[in-house]
């Protein structure tokens, strides 16, 4: 099968790591079925038409589709010697969004350029994977030096943070956070230091546990204990998910089918669309999805462990950390496991500024396996 696909495209699709080619490209067509089913009701009540975000979510697709082609094609040092750049535009861009960024649902997280928005917030997160990849590559014993090496990369994450936690947009925050820490483990440093960090996360929710109980993050971060005590305020989205999960049983209940999609849980082909997957296929269907994503998550540390030098090696870690940890969040928020925040499920949920960048990511962890060692591709010199 590869031989054939090679034949089609070259050489550059038989250097590539074809299995994680194909599980991106699975992924991404499951997320367009899953998409049209979840929108179904909610697009004919809004749009007038049952296919609304099906040709938007289709169009994004073929958009990150040339991502994928680009990240796939563009030599990956060519971001080593655009890292401080990137991070600048990056900072500024979370900037602009405080004076000039677009409002909706409450938050505002989007920046207007033409007839096109894109979420500085979404782009922030490859941009400091990056930068981070170049920071410790440059100097490796950084990850050992406390003061020179993790203060400025603590600094730099939690100013980005702090930006984004402005919007508000809590789920992003702490997935750039989550991205930082992981980077400078994968880099060398001590894991005591996970332990401080993680202590001063516990700190931050002990004070606004009860030193903020009038505030808009009291009630988020509260209201997950028990999301029905508040069925019609802070927690109708994630009861409602709940009651999808659970109807969907062990098997769900058949593909197009779910009951919760019909105007009860809010915009289902967003944050929550595992939701209606676990509602239409079941608990069957959600593992089934996460051993898709395990393969994914497996086929990406391969070409980190395997990448050629130490800057590609922190660049592929730090997007298979940044998918893993949405994963595990997106997972975590649906099944009332933590807080309600608004994070979408990687490749699948609906969002062009996601699947973009989801898929430049995934094709520059494609360049970097077409450098993986002739010993590991089983070529011969």
């Amino acid at each position: 099968m590869r031989e054939k696909i090679a034949a089609l495209g070259g050489d550059n699709l038989r250097k590539i790591d074809f299995p994680f080619l194909v599980v991106t490209l699975i992924l991404v067509a499951f997320g367009l079925v899953m998409v049209f089913s979840a929108s179904y009701y909610a697009s004919i009540s809004i749009n007038g038409t049952p296919f609304y975000y099906l040709i938007r979510d289709g169009i994004w697709i073929a958009a990150g589709l040339v991502m994928l082609l680009v990240g796939m094609n563009v030599d990956y040092t060519i971001y080593r010697k655009l890292a401080i750049g990137i991070l600048i535009i990056a900072f500024v861009a979370l900037i602009a969004v405080l004076f000039v960024g677009v409002t909706a649902n409450g938050a505002t997280r989007w920046l207007r350029v033409g007839p096109i928005t894109f979420m500085p917030g979404e782009w922030a997160k490859l941009a400091l994977i990056v930068f981070i990849a170049w920071f410790y590559s440059e100097k490796p014993i950084r990850s050992r030096q406390p003061v020179k090496g993790l203060l400025p990369i603590v600094g730099i994450a939690g100013i980005f943070v702090v930006l984004i936690i402005r919007q508000p947009n809590l789920s992003t925050a702490i997935t750039v956070a989550g991205i930082a820490i992981s980077m400078m483990l994968i880099a060398g440093m001590k894991f005591r230091y996970v332990a401080i960090a993680a202590s001063m996360g516990v700190g931050g929710f002990l004070f606004i546990y009860f030193f903020m109980r009038d505030s808009y993050w009291y009630d988020r971060m509260t209201n997950f204990i028990d999301p029905f005590q508040d069925m019609y305020g802070e927690g109708y989205q994630v009861a409602q998910s709940l009651l999808a999960l659970g109807s969907g049983g062990f098997t769900g209940v058949g593909l197009g089918r779910s009951v919760q999609k019909s105007l009860y849980l809010p915009e289902p082909q967003n944050d929550f669309i595992m939701a209606i997957i676990g509602e239409e296929l079941g608990f069957v269907g959600i593992v089934c999805l996460l051993l898709v994503y395990c393969i994914f998550i497996w086929r990406g540390l391969k070409i980190a462990i395997n990448a050629p030098d130490h800057f590609s090696m922190l660049l592929a870690g730090g997007v298979v950390m940044m998918v893993a940890i949405q994963l595990i969040l997106n997972v975590a928020v649906v099944t009332a496991s933590m807080p309600a925040t608004g994070i979408n499920l990687p490749f699948i949920s609906y969002g062009g500024n996601g699947i973009l960048m989801f898929m430049l990511s995934a094709g520059i962890l494609l360049n970097i396996s077409k450098h993986e060692s002739k010993e590991e591709t089983g070529e011969e010199g």
